[in-house]
């Protein structure tokens, strides 16, 4: 039987918009093709040059590699020949299926290939050996320019290439997206959804076809309709299944790309039917309806679907409009907000916190919808250091109405009132909610603590939503100094350090560091409480820069006796919070501490904190601890000082003197 051909479109692509230029020079793709043809020149990439370092960067080649230029390869090489369709997608030796299904959906699309493919380039007037590409990469359009130096054997393609011989754009795409990831190596294995997003920005949702719902005909009929890219494929349930071939002549473990969708009249009755396309050009579905498959067969044999979206408004059934979009960029970072998911209550409270203010209901209903889409980054570039996909997703929670980051306990009493289907090692997690008008805490995380990771987030709202990141604000709040105890009132703890003061001081009652040392030394071992180091001399030099009110470098009784009071605040605090009495905080303890001692800190300073005071363990003993706040409060006392004087809250303003003799002070 024939295909089902889709109505052809309007034959007008757009202008690509504007993208970041990628390329190590700084120049675009028009400006280095320029400057080729005038020094009559084809371009060679040293960003990602024709040797193995670009193939691989764990196996090595089974056969002898040649990089040749298409013109070398055939003799009138096109880029695109009689139209980009999806017999110009057939698979080499490379396990990136997933890739190319994503390719042959995007063919469906003219506009969606016009900007991934740009029509400004070809082998005619003005070939330079230079073309490029744009993929969508966490928020932003990348333009990415290659030479076409590709990968060969016997002069032929080794990677993807077309049916046709002479067209080179699916093989070139295919190339810059290797570039994109660092190398070829790189796209083996993956889902269909990851590239599909990379060429659309798109929103992605992932049906299961045993338990998609009943109007899932519907669904991908208006999904293709609406030009969205769809992918199939067939679950294997261990990796002996990989690729075996299944009666009917399905590849497991392989993706597919849907093209079709239609109904016909079958011996009087409406028959459903889809076709579906192997990237591999061969090997085909070999049950009833032969090229195209009845859709009952299709549910049966195909496990899971997965649906671009170009829009997010193209998920919506109703008449189409735009939705409210906002990005939030972040990090786990271990030690600091890499604190896993809910089952690990005593780090997962440190993750990344953003505040989701829904304000509006749905048109005629009493919900709000939203979508979230958590997509870690950059892992697949990251491949070649021994990096996996980590298992991610999100919770979300009532807000308790705080502006502030919300603390162990909250997450102690109080149950998620939406949360990800499910953690898993995707790039992206995504799935859809409504929720009653109101304030809400999203909470990304990976599944297990201390997994480092850069994400970025997605929400698509219906109607305008409000988001804030609750982990970027500094507050600081710093009790005034006591003033010193007159002579006389002195309790009798009082009056011992000042007996021990004078024997340490001498005459001039005034203490170095080396002194400072020794009697805070003596005075905190007797403490049976505190597991206790001995306290080393840069943290009594600290002290010094903290209380030194004269500028001397000593501290006098008075000085000392306000930052004793100090000391014995900071003391209780660390036993508080060492709640497993090891005589160290760790990294996580570390930060309700310094809440309790009036330091208020973004997420980025307490990751500077960590890297600075804490061990390989994550610890911090008794003497980081006390260094870590002498140092922030000395910086807090200066910075509020400077500011009033500036009569600016928020700024100070300082010339290279005054910076560089501050920064060696704190």
């Amino acid at each position: 039987m024939p295909y089902l051909y889709r109505a052809p479109g309007p034959q007008k692509h757009p202008v690509p918009k504007d993208a970041r230029i990628t390329h190590s020079s700084g120049q675009s793709f028009e400006q280095l093709r320029q400057e080729c043809v005038q020094k009559g020149v084809l371009f060679e990439d040293a960003d990602f040059p024709a040797n193995s370092s670009s193939l691989f960067y764990r196996e090595r080649p089974q056969i002898p590699f040649v990089w040749k230029r298409p013109g070398e390869i055939v003799k009138n090489p096109e880029f695109i020949l009689g139209g980009a369709t999806r017999t110009d997608i057939c698979q080499g030796e490379l396990g990136d299926c997933w890739l190319l299904a994503a390719i042959a959906s995007l063919t469906l699309n003219d506009n969606a290939l016009a900007r991934v493919v740009p029509q400004d380039q070809s082998f005619g007037p003005g070939y330079a050996g230079i073309f490029h590409f744009q993929f969508w990469q966490h928020s932003e359009w990348l333009d990415v320019v290659i030479d076409d130096r590709l990968p060969t054997f016997r002069d032929r393609l080794i990677f993807l290439h077309s049916a046709d011989h002479s067209e080179f754009w699916s093989a070139l795409l295919e190339k810059a997206y290797a570039k994109l990831n660092g190398s070829y190596e790189a796209l083996k294995g993956g889902s269909t959804i990851e590239a599909m997003e990379d060429f659309t920005g798109g929103v992605a949702e992932t049906f299961a076809t045993k338990e998609a719902p009943e109007n899932f005909y519907e669904i991908l009929e208006k999904a293709l309709k609406r030009g969205s890219l769809v992918g199939c494929s067939v679950d294997i349930r261990n990796a002996a299944e990989s690729e075996a071939r299944t009666p009917f002549g399905l590849i497991k473990g392989h993706a597919y790309s849907v093209t079709g969708i239609d109904q016909v009249n079958f011996q009087g009755q409406k028959t459903e039917l889809i076709r579906v396309r192997n990237p591999w050009g061969q090997v085909e579905w070999n049950g009833s309806w032969s090229d195209r498959m009845a859709f009952r067969d299709f549910k049966a044999h195909f496990d899971k679907v997965e649906i671009c979206n170009l829009t997010p408004d193209a998920l919506e059934e109703d008449a189409l409009h735009k939705w409210e979009v906002t990005v939030h960029q972040g990090s786990w970072v271990r030690g600091s907000t890499a604190g896993g998911c809910r089952n690990f209550l005593d780090t997962f409270w440190t993750n990344p916190q953003i505040k989701l203010s829904l304000t509006e209901k749905d048109e005629g209903q009493e919900d709000c919808t939203f979508l979230v889409a958590l997509m870690q980054k950059d892992r697949r570039k990251l491949k070649r250091f021994g990096a996996d996909m980590l298992t991610i997703g999100y919770a979300i929670y009532q807000s308790p109405g705080k502006d502030e980051h919300l603390n162990k306990d909250f997450f102690r009493y109080n149950a998620s009132q939406a949360r990800s289907k499910t953690f898993i090692n995707l790039r992206e997690v995504s799935d859809r909610f409504k929720l009653p008008p109101g304030e809400y805490i999203l909470i990304p995380s990976t599944f297990e603590p201390h997994q480092e990771a850069d994400f970025c987030l997605r929400i698509f709202s219906e109607k305008k939503a409000i988001t804030q990141d609750m982990d970027g604000d500094v507050d600081i709040e710093l009790p005034e100094p006591p003033k010193p105890t007159p002579p006389g009132q002195e309790t009798e703890e009082e009056l011992q350090f000042r007996a021990l003061f004078e024997q340490v001081a001498g005459e001039d009652m005034e203490v170095t560091a080396e002194e400072l040392e020794y009697v805070l030394n003596a005075v905190l071992q007797k403490k049976k409480d505190l597991q206790f180091k001995k306290l080393s001399l840069i943290s009594c030099k600290n002290i010094i820069s903290l209380m030194d009110t004269s500028g001397n470098g000593k501290l006098e009784f008075g000085e000392f006796t306000v930052f004793w009071d100090k000391l014995k605040k900071w003391t209780n605090l660390f036993l508080q919070f060492d709640t497993e009495k090891s005589g160290t905080l760790s990294s996580y303890e570390l930060r309700s501490a310094l809440k309790a001692t009036g330091f208020q800190l973004s997420h980025h300073l307490l990751q500077l904190i960590v890297l600075r005071y804490a061990d390989e363990g994550l610890q911090l003993s008794f003497d980081d601890f006390l260094n870590c706040l002498v140092r922030l409060e000395n910086a807090s006392r200066v910075f509020q000082a400077l500011s009033t004087k500036n009569k600016d809250k928020e700024f100070i303003h300082l010339n290279i003197n005054e910076f560089i003799n501050l920064t060696m002070n704190i």
